[in-house]
């Protein structure tokens, strides 16, 4: 298994963090849901999410990364695909959709719309404590570091790589090559872990990063090597351990 990783002593780990160290709670569908309710209106979660989901692939594809090429905030964006989500769901009073909109946007840097996965602490306290140090590479907007801070996951990283602040995202070598000059070391020395076969793993492998696919609804055999492929964070720190020197 060790033979796979060649070049020098790993020095960094790089973690993606939606999906991979974190969920959002119930889904977006009852968390939008919940804040309609507080303005009398009752949505179905189910079509919020149908909604959103083509709303946010639609975003994506007129404005991607956020807009940040066009001129857009990840505020304006989201506070976008919220106002359209809802639209798509018969809320109609465009005051009403804005607050609802700005609300949504304040209330996904707080602890209690993210779900933190079990396995997470005990991975970066373990990869840690083998001298390791951490960074984020994500296609997330600047509101990163206060969810993290928020679920009490922010010391664990050096630093951390938005999509929105870099100005560039995933699967671009680019955000990547951001990331290794905060590593401040070659990509050969560092490993990287996400649960994207293309943005995560093909990724990361591409720019010579050490890349690992998270996989934990076991969906992906056969799609990368069986050693670069992990069910569970907390097989990552043996993957790595091999690859260290005291």
């Amino acid at each position: 298994m060790h033979a796979a990783m060649q070049g020098g002593p790993l020095r960094c780990v790089l973690w993606d963090v939606k999906d991979t160290l974190l969920k959002v709670r119930g889904s977006v569908g009852v968390q939008y849901s919940k804040e309609a309710e507080r303005w009398g209106l009752s949505l179905h979660p189910a079509e919020v999410n149908a909604a959103f989901r083509e709303t946010h692939r639609c975003y994506s594809s007129k404005y991607p990364n956020y807009g940040v090429s066009q001129g857009l905030t990840g505020q304006d964006w989201w506070m976008g695909v919220v106002r359209d989500t809802l639209s798509q769901c018969r809320v109609n009073d465009p005051a009403l959709l804005n607050t609802m909109a700005t609300n949504l946007y304040q209330n996904f840097c707080n602890a209690e719309n993210w779900e933190v996965f079990p396995d997470t602490k005990t991975a970066l306290e373990r990869c840690s404590s083998l001298g390791l140090k951490l960074g984020v590479v994500s296609n997330f907007d600047k509101r990163l570091e206060a969810i993290l801070s928020s679920c009490g996951l922010l010391s664990y990283f050096s630093f951390l790589v938005t999509s929105e602040e870099a100005g560039v995202a995933k699967p671009s070598p680019a955000i990547f090559h951001q990331a290794l000059q905060k590593c401040g070391t070659p990509a050969d020395r560092v490993a990287h872990i996400g649960d994207h076969n293309v943005y995560d793993y093909l990724a990361s492998r591409s720019v010579g990063i050490h890349g690992f696919l998270l996989d934990r609804d076991n969906s992906h055999k056969g799609d990368v090597p069986q050693e670069h492929r992990i069910l569970s964070l907390e097989d990552l720190p043996s993957h790595l351990q091999g690859h260290i020197v005291y």
